[in-house]
């Protein structure tokens, strides 16, 4: 009997091993700063904290990965943004500057905030056309930046020092959420538009 266990235990070492070495790969997950559909990269910051409803933008440097080479393993392109936080109640934004690849908090002088309007709330979404209404909204004549931030439930609109009065309107903006799978550093094997994806859907 003795014999016959060694034996066993002999045979199934391989098969041990084995799956020990096997390299389930990595996840990684953040806010879309720079997406490039002719180099195909995508540069994300990192959400430290992993938490959706308290997201933590904060890790430096910004990271950017080849997007898959499968097809069938990239969901719809993301979009970019430059926004990384927004606390009306301080009156702060932080964006993330790609040419000085840090982030800056910018004061800003608050005009309006509505708070508890949700993704169906008729002023952020157009229900003749079954669509969200778009935003940012820059009004250069009056200077003023409207922002929505459905995780927040949030509508507010705002000045910015004369310095930032002239970034595009996608700087104000949050880039999509981003999960992507990878083994190699840089180099994405599967990537998930968190925010363009319905895990409801059916």
């Amino acid at each position: 009997m003795r014999a016959l266990l060694t034996k066993l235990l002999l045979a199934a070492l391989p098969v041990v091993f084995l799956a020990g070495c096997v390299d389930y790969g990595k996840v990684d997950q953040g806010r879309t700063v720079a997406f490039d559909p002719v180099k195909k990269t995508v540069t994300i910051i990192r959400d430290k904290a992993n938490d959706a409803q308290k997201p933590d933008y904060t890790y430096l440097p910004a990271l950017t990965y080849q997007l898959p080479t499968v097809p069938a393993e990239m969901g719809p392109d993301p979009k970019a943004g430059l926004r990384m936080k927004l606390d009306a109640d301080k009156g702060q934004i932080v964006l993330y500057d790609p040419a000085k690849q840090n982030f800056e908090t910018i004061a800003i002088q608050i005009v309006d905030k509505q708070e508890g309007i949700d993704r169906k709330h008729p002023l952020v979404f157009d229900s003749a056309t079954g669509k969200a209404k778009p935003f940012p909204v820059v009004d250069k004549d009056k200077k003023i930046i409207t922002i929505y931030s459905g995780r927040q439930k949030l509508l507010v609109s705002f000045t910015v020092p004369e310095a930032y009065s002239d970034l595009p309107a996608s700087a104000w903006d949050a880039g999509d959420e981003v999960r992507i799978y990878y083994k190699e550093d840089g180099k994405a094997l599967r990537l998930m538009n968190v925010s363009k994806t319905d895990i409801f859907k059916k």
